[in-house]
């Protein structure tokens, strides 16, 4: 089995190798879109969702088995690290993650409580069955980036302007760098957990770093990250990062130890190539709004995206950031079916 996935075409295109077809996966295709996520996930909350290991593993293999997608990424949430710690947070319907209690100073930093390995034993269970029943189709490790993640403690609940986060990394860095030393350690053993148990290959979602500029990044974050993919490069699975509104942080993506850069939709794939010097494998990235369009404008969008994503030497395609909850899914399938049906090497 681990033979087969290796030869799969999602990793040949992490690996910058030839494929046999395009692959092609869907960041957020495990949810909110599927009428059979919605019925399964009736009653129950999205962290006890996430950390039930049957639940994980059929909500992670229901997009594969609907739109036969070349990869799986394992049902989970950024911030279920944040609960197995002992951090009191709850996803709010219509808000996102609420902390009980905001982490704003050092006392708050040094209050915050290790991890014990022994919590990720769901997360080890529902990786090992969602690989069980992709039987040979990747599974996908996920992570939140240290950054984002530390801005939902420092800010309590989402705050696109990250006032508090921005206010602390500027006027007290000693606390800041501690909050995502912490922050990254969890990290760390979080996407260990899921490749240990089966993942082929692990993503890094930055969800708000793009509110930084290059030197903030550089300073304040990249270190951070870096030490996130490097406790899990013994493990040899390919690593992307992604972040979103990071078209002048794609270099800095790069060098914080990605194999694989996702790319959102302020940049074009060929552009993205040519930054990162044309030897980086790409994902990405079409705009997540054209998938309400008119079909004609869909499909020229995503051969355009195709095309341009030629000029990297593996390419994975994917949406710029992830699958909008109103989309029809039967768009997602005939998506999947036209980049499937474009040969590799006849792009234009």
């Amino acid at each position: 089995m681990r033979s087969t996935v290796q030869a799969a075409p999602l990793l040949a295109a992490y690996r910058g190798e030839q494929v046999s077809r395009r692959p092609i996966w869907f960041m957020r295709q495990a949810g909110r879109s599927l009428p059979e996520y919605r019925a399964i996930r009736e009653g129950t909350s999205m962290l006890d969702a996430c950390l039930d290991p049957e639940l994980a593993a059929e909500i992670t293999v229901q997009p594969v088995r609907r739109h036969d997608v070349d990869a799986g990424i394992f049902f989970s949430d950024i911030v279920v690290p944040l609960r197995l710690s002992g951090v009191g947070v709850d996803i709010v319907p219509g808000v996102g993650p609420v902390l009980d209690l905001p982490v704003r100073t050092a006392g708050d930093v040094a209050a915050l409580p290790d991890l014990d390995p022994s919590a990720l034993a769901p997360v080890r269970d529902g990786v090992a069955l969602s690989v069980e029943r992709l039987a040979g189709v990747p599974l996908i490790g996920f992570a939140g980036a240290p950054f984002t993640l530390a801005s939902y403690l420092v800010e309590g609940r989402p705050d696109r302007a990250l006032p508090a986060t921005r206010a602390l990394l500027a006027s007290d860095p000693d606390t800041w760098h501690r909050l995502l030393g912490w922050v990254a350690g969890i990290t760390a053993a979080f996407l260990r957990a899921q490749v240990e148990a089966g993942a082929s290959a692990v993503q890094l979602f930055d969800s708000w770093v793009g509110r930084l500029s290059p030197a903030e990044y550089r300073e304040a974050v990249q270190p951070h990250s870096a030490a996130v993919f490097a406790a899990v490069a013994d493990l040899g699975v390919p690593r992307v990062h992604f972040g979103t509104a990071t078209r002048a942080l794609l270099p800095d993506l790069l060098a914080a130890g990605a194999d694989v850069v996702g790319v959102a939709s302020d940049i074009g794939l060929d552009d993205a190539s040519t930054l990162l010097g044309g030897e980086v494998p790409l994902q990405g990235n079409l705009d997540p709004a054209l998938l309400a369009a008119d079909w004609p404008t869909l499909e020229a969008a995503a051969r355009d995206v195709v095309r341009r994503g030629a000029a990297a030497p593996g390419h994975v395609f994917n949406l710029g950031h992830g699958v909008p909850p109103s989309t029809d899914p039967d768009v997602l399938s005939r998506l999947v079916e036209l980049v499937h049906s474009i040969p590799p090497g006849q792009e234009s």
